[in-house]
């Protein structure tokens, strides 16, 4: 009976976990270029695109569907902030786009549950989408100075912390 619904919600579910490992990648990668706020960015960004994995999954449980746990794509080997960036608002951007149609798709097969929890995802991405793009408008503004700025935090904490290249 729910048939249309289990699908999207099992597309939905690719494509969270296509997020979540692409802002990984990005998180492990501002990690390592020092930019500890933009890591953090993406780590908790990951991780919330981790819990609309888990609601996706109960209500295709709850409906009696097969969750299908594949990303419904390869991670883009991405190594500057800006491309990131650029990545990820379009990322979100296309998620709203879907997950708008699909709250639709899901009214007009009559599973109000299913449009609710794809409206309340639309709100969450909307979020991330802001996120990402407040990030893009500072990268605009200040330049590599923006990101020179997050180092030298880093380099602020290392060095407060006591610790040193031999730890």
């Amino acid at each position: 009976m729910y048939e249309k619904s289990i699908d999207l919600l099992n597309k939905a579910i690719a494509d969270e976990m296509s997020a979540v490992h692409q802002y990984m990648f990005f998180h492990f990668h501002c990690d390592d270029q020092g930019y500890d706020l933009l890591a953090n960015l993406f780590k908790r960004t990951a991780i919330e695109e981790m819990g609309h994995i888990e609601m996706l999954a109960e209500r295709v449980l709850f409906l009696k569907g097969e969750v299908i746990m594949k990303a419904s794509s390869e991670v883009e080997p991405i190594h500057t902030v800006k491309e990131m960036l650029d990545y990820s608002s379009k990322d979100e951007q296309g998620a709203v786009k879907k997950y708008n149609l699909w709250a639709n798709e899901c009214a007009a097969n009559a599973d109000s549950v299913s449009k609710k929890l794809f409206e309340n995802l639309v709100m969450d991405e909307e979020r991330h989408y802001d996120r990402f793009d407040t990030e893009m408008d500072n990268m605009d503004k200040f330049g590599d100075n923006y990101l020179a700025l997050q180092s030298i935090e880093r380099s602020k904490s290392i060095s407060g912390s006591g610790e040193t290249s031999a730890d």
